[in-house]
């Protein structure tokens, strides 16, 4: 059997380059009942015997943590296992007990004194509390609770927030594959950049992306048996559709008579060929269905250069994937099982409490300069919101020190928090004002804002200005109307 590659993601952390994902014991419990843990576990035995030593789950992801615990306890080949889980709050401010909690939880159900890779998911940037979270894992990190620190379905510029502010972030777990090419690009290029390596899951597109669906007609209803199924139809729809995937499908095929190899072990190849992909993820539903040969196989090959162009062209027919990495749990289109939220969240409360007088109403962020200079940070007055000069001031601390693309995005998102907490929304904006402290950074700067405000175009003006605070490459003033 081949050997099966490996990549270092911190010291002590060396895990499989085909990570085994539990997600479906999560699909395997959804009828209210519960798999026994300690035979469920049994069948973790065999990929470690195969080679693959590193399991991928989540606090949501049913039992999968407890199953993993019974294995790391009782079996004598678990020694040198890696487990890598999520922990997925809700939306809202957490304090440092509620994370250490919640760590401790995952030791609990894990049966171990160290997380070896705790990955976070944040469900809304424009609260600012997501940072605090990464902030007071690090703090468990160093205390040894947690071995490396990673993140899922972040995008590209709220890792970059993170990296700003000193967070030791190692990997990305992200939707990656031939029909989802969200990862390339800006991602991969500040992964590589910044040494993040991404973990891509979704990379079979739950199943569609194998031999099973070439040729075959568009499933409907019953067809689309589980999660995935539901889930990643959505994907293929969103980038062209049943014919043009089918057409991704006959060019993969092609390729994978060519090597003797399936459609699937191709695109998991392809996958692991792309920059900054540490790991793909697999998807198993233990006890039922293992692909271990499949798996096995990626390590006994390569693909030429040619191959890899086929394949590049062939996925260059469907449509992109629209928006960054993780925006299908943030903004339209939601592309979930159930095409919303509303089977992982009830609501998102407002970031900032806001003080109503009379017909006015107002929200402070809690920064010393409110309090210091007697102003609020954003203000309404009817159906009109006026947003203070907003710098990259958390609390106390500052976000995005010479970094000015972490800190004008870190900037916007203040903006929309408080614009959110007043009853409007970002696209409500008709007119922004940047100020800026050095002309060297108007750039990148304004391609920020350029991002951020593509579909809403409100009028604009920059200025240079000498901001007070050194720290502050950027401060910028919006205002509203509420449509």
């Amino acid at each position: 059997m081949s050997k099966v590659e490996r990549v270092k993601l911190a010291k002590g952390l060396e895990i499989s380059r085909a990570i085994t994902g539990l997600w479906q014991i999560a699909d395997m419990e959804k009828d209210g009942k519960t798999l026994d843990p300690v035979a469920t576990s049994k069948f973790m035995e065999p990929y470690v015997i195969a080679g693959f030593n590193t399991f991928d789950m989540a606090d949501h992801y049913g039992s999968a943590e407890i199953i993993a615990g019974h294995f790391q306890k009782s079996s004598p080949i678990a020694r040198d296992t890696h487990m890598l889980t999520k922990w997925v709050p809700k939306p809202g401010p957490v304090s440092r007990e509620e994370v250490r909690a919640a760590v401790q939880e995952r030791l609990t159900r894990l049966q171990t004194t160290k997380v070896d890779l705790l990955q976070y998911h944040a469900w809304s940037f424009s609260n600012p509390f997501w940072l605090d979270t990464l902030i007071y894992l690090q703090e468990l990190q160093e205390e040894g609770l947690i071995g490396a620190l990673g993140t899922t379905n972040f995008d590209t510029a709220h890792l970059r927030i993170a990296k700003s502010v000193g967070v030791n972030i190692v990997t990305n777990q992200i939707s990656y594959s031939l029909v989802d090419r969200r990862g390339s690009g800006a991602m991969a290029e500040y992964c590589d950049e910044a040494g993040i390596k991404i973990l891509a899951y979704g990379t079979l597109c739950g199943g569609f992306i194998s031999n099973k669906w070439l040729g075959k007609s568009e499933p409907t209803g019953e067809q689309l048996s589980n999660w995935s199924l539901m889930k990643y139809k959505r994907f293929i729809d969103a980038a062209g559709g049943w014919e043009r995937f089918q057409h991704v499908l006959t060019e993969v095929n092609a390729v994978a008579e060519e090597t003797g190899r399936s459609i699937s072990t191709i695109a998991s190849k392809y996958q692991l060929t792309r920059k900054a992909v540490g790991s793909v993820i697999i998807g198993a539903r233990l006890g039922q269905s293992a692909h271990i040969e499949d798996a096995a196989s990626l390590f006994t090959f390569d693909l030429s250069g040619s191959q890899i162009m086929r394949i590049t062209k062939a996925i260059s027919a469907l449509d992109p994937i629209p928006g960054d990495c993780g925006d299908e749990y943030r903004k339209p289109p939601y592309l979930t099982a159930s095409g919303d939220l509303s089977h992982h969240l009830e609501d998102f409360p407002a970031v900032y409490q806001v003080t109503h007088k009379g017909e006015r109403s107002y929200i402070d962020s809690g920064t010393t300069w409110e309090s210091l200079a007697g102003y609020s940070r954003a203000f309404r007055v009817g159906d009109r919101i006026f947003v203070s000069g907003t710098t990259a001031t958390h609390g106390s601390l500052s976000v995005g020190a010479n970094d000015p693309i972490a800190q004008t995005h870190f900037v916007i998102d203040k903006i929309e928090a408080s614009i959110e907490s007043l009853g409007g929304k970002l696209a409500d904006v008709v007119r922004s004002r940047i100020y800026v402290n050095d002309l060297k950074y108007w750039e990148p700067i304004a391609r920020v804002h350029g991002e951020r405000f593509a579909e809403i175009r409100p009028a604009n003006t920059m200025v240079k200005a000498n901001l007070i605070g050194d720290e502050y490459m950027v401060e910028i003033e919006v205002e509203a109307i509420i449509q």
